[in-house]
């Protein structure tokens, strides 16, 4: 989703799963081979809402692990001079072990969440990797700390997609089949969304002008509530029929709102942000346009 939201330009290359399997180290190698890059900005990770992350903790930690190491090992290998790697605001420890807004000392000062602790351990651990290689080996490597993203072209799986492309999902057919909608939890959890247009051109910011071995928060930190983001959803589709909330389902961390004062300091503007409603209407409309035509299983 976030490797389709960048421009198409001379001299970049895209690579994705498809390509490599970077959980294979000699597969990693023969990708940098291939392409020989200046710079990598690795977005790739084996990813899911609180479902998927239930239900694949082991998973979620092992692939990932092996994705990370791969990716920034071999990086060094082939003295690729900078790497920018996507980390997540679940890494922060949960709410008894931190003070909002989350800044980015405050991420090993506790245990994360226990509904993602294995991915948000493996993004720990790209973090300590990249800080470690830098020390040692002198690599220009960075890592960016993301909120909920979403965009065009991400998973509609409804068993292990994240929070927005589910109620996307769920919402259109539920119009298209007349039925009703169920959503898991209260509906009351608290969530910061940045689009995936924004978060690109925010990464090719940071290329140009952060260099520093500490992470940096990137994300729109306007929270908005799961059950506005459903009613919205509802009301672009135009969907009257019932939401139902499935309070016997959890509901997930219940906030973890961020704060971006660093890259504001950089020179990143709050107004550079696209509007959520706005990014939600264009999200919608591209499903609508494309469905079935989009990822509907992981």
């Amino acid at each position: 989703m976030v490797g389709k939201s960048f421009p198409r330009k001379e001299g970049y290359v895209f690579v994705g799963s498809k390509d490599y399997d970077l959980k294979n180290v000699r597969s990693v190698k023969y990708m940098l081979l291939d392409h020989r890059p200046d710079v990598i900005i690795h977005l790739a990770a084996c990813v899911g809402g609180v479902k998927a992350n239930t239900d694949y903790v082991g998973r979620f930690y092992s692939e990932n692990i092996l994705i990370n190491h791969n990716v920034i090992h071999c990086a060094r290998d082939f003295d690729v001079k900078k790497v920018v790697s996507l980390l997540s605001t679940c890494i922060y420890p949960d709410a008894a072990y931190v003070k909002y807004p989350l800044t980015e000392d405050q991420i090993h000062n506790g245990p994360p969440h226990s509904s993602n602790f294995g991915y948000a351990y493996a993004k720990r651990m790209l973090d300590v990797q990249s800080r470690a290689y830098r020390k040692q080996y002198g690599c220009n490597y960075i890592t960016t700390i993301p909120n909920n993203l979403f965009g065009k072209h991400d998973n509609f799986d409804l068993q292990n997609s994240h929070v927005l492309p589910a109620i996307i999902r769920k919402v259109y057919e539920a119009k298209k089949n007349n039925t009703q909608v169920v959503l898991w939890g209260d509906g009351s959890p608290l969530r910061e969304f940045t689009y995936s247009n924004d978060l690109a051109e925010i990464l090719l910011f940071l290329v140009e002008n952060y260099n520093e071995p500490g992470p940096i928060n990137v994300g729109n930190t306007k929270e908005i509530s799961i059950k506005q983001a459903a009613e919205m959803i509802a009301e672009i589709f135009k969907f009257h029929g019932e939401i139902i909330w499935d309070t016997s389902k959890p509901s997930g961390q219940f906030r973890k709102p961020s704060d971006n004062s660093k890259l504001i300091e950089l020179g990143w503007k709050e107004e550079y942000y696209t509007d959520f409603y706005s990014a939600l209407c264009e999200v919608c409309e591209w499903f609508e346009q494309n469905y079935p035509n989009v990822r509907l299983e992981t």
